[in-house]
């Protein structure tokens, strides 16, 4: 994992939003266009969405390092570990879409497609155990993440880490092996200590599902 890397490529975007305010031109422009089934504090709606971004970003690198621990206690890192040289690789060498985003705007893009695929691995981890390898629901920051990327834009990145789980199937062969069957034995497949200091994103920035 080149991890630090990737801290190296954020902190550079970081720096660009510093003196150019991309980012917080494109979260001012897509405040009232937020959905209703979503509720922001009204007194800093930007900061709230600031925070958001920035932490969403932030915690990609810091997700590689503790799904790479995880994935090493249930016994099935050689499964793991192929997606998350993809979500590394999304940010190094980001694929080819049409849009203009550049600078922590582009860098919301490259974490949308991470985010979404550790939320992919966690799916299809808690259909084999029954219980989460990240014991946290990502569901909120992600449909927040997904309206500030922009609908179109969101959705082509869906359908990109759809197909690369899809081609990635047959790696779930890890889930057959003695080790992964006698660590959800013995530990029901328990990471949740390795989790335990990680907030719900939406929730810590200000953001909360609106209550129907």
């Amino acid at each position: 994992m080149r991890v630090g890397t990737l801290r190296s490529i954020i902190s550079n975007a970081f720096y660009h939003e510093e003196r150019t305010h991309c980012l917080e031109r494109h979260l001012k422009f897509h405040i009232e266009t937020l959905p209703d089934r979503l509720k922001i504090e009204k007194d800093n709606e930007l900061e709230s969405l600031k925070k958001f971004a920035m932490d969403y970003i932030h915690h990609v690198p810091e997700f590689l390092d503790a799904l790479k621990e995880a994935s090493q206690k249930a016994g099935i890192e050689n499964h793991v570990f192929p997606f998350l040289r993809i979500a590394e690789r999304y940010f190094i060498s980001p694929p080819s879409l049409p849009n203009h985003h550049v600078g922590l705007m582009a860098m919301m893009d490259e974490a949308y497609l991470a985010h979404r695929l550790f939320e992919e691995v966690n799916d299809r981890y808690i259909s084999r155990v029954g219980m989460p390898l990240i014991p946290w629901d990502m569901t909120l920051a992600n449909v927040v993440a997904h309206q500030l990327v922009g609908e179109d834009l969101a959705n082509r990145l869906d359908a990109l880490v759809y197909n690369t789980v899809n081609k990635m199937m047959p790696a779930e062969r890890h889930y057959e092996s003695d080790e992964f069957k006698d660590f959800v034995k013995q530990e029901k497949g328990n990471t949740t200590s390795i989790w335990q200091e990680w907030p719900c994103m939406g929730k810590a920035a200000g953001i909360e599902w609106a209550l129907s």
